[in-house]
């Protein structure tokens, strides 16, 4: 199972960005994908996850409203679009998928490599 995460960037307080993953190695209509992201010198923490059918959709509380999870299943992606992003997003954002259809968590077996966002004040 490989991941393939892309999109990241340096943008600007309050710009937005779009990361996509793009997986293969299994059918990813049948499980749950999800985006965490991680800081230096803090533990990598849950971002939004998504259901294998992409009908039910979980966020973090300071994702609600600004971020906004999706899936293609006949394409293998799953995509994050973040928007009014502040300087606290910076992070490392990956994506993630498990062997659940509902949930993915920070021990998920499958992970991308990671892209880098970078929002300057």
């Amino acid at each position: 199972v490989q991941l393939q995460a892309s999109g990241g960037g340096l943008v600007q307080a309050g710009d937005s960005l779009r990361l996509t993953c793009v997986g293969s190695g299994r059918t990813f209509s049948n499980y749950a994908m999800g985006w965490f992201r991680q800081s230096p010198g803090k533990a990598r923490e849950f971002v939004a996850i998504i259901n294998k059918s992409g009908g039910r959709t979980y966020y973090a509380d300071f994702a609600k409203g600004r971020f906004t999870i999706s899936r293609d299943n006949a394409r293998n992606t799953v995509s994050l679009e973040m928007n009014n992003l502040t300087p606290a997003d910076t992070a490392t954002y990956y994506c993630a998928t498990d062997d659940s259809e509902q949930l993915v968590t920070t021990r998920a077996p499958y992970w991308g490599q990671g892209t880098q966002v970078t929002v300057s004040s």
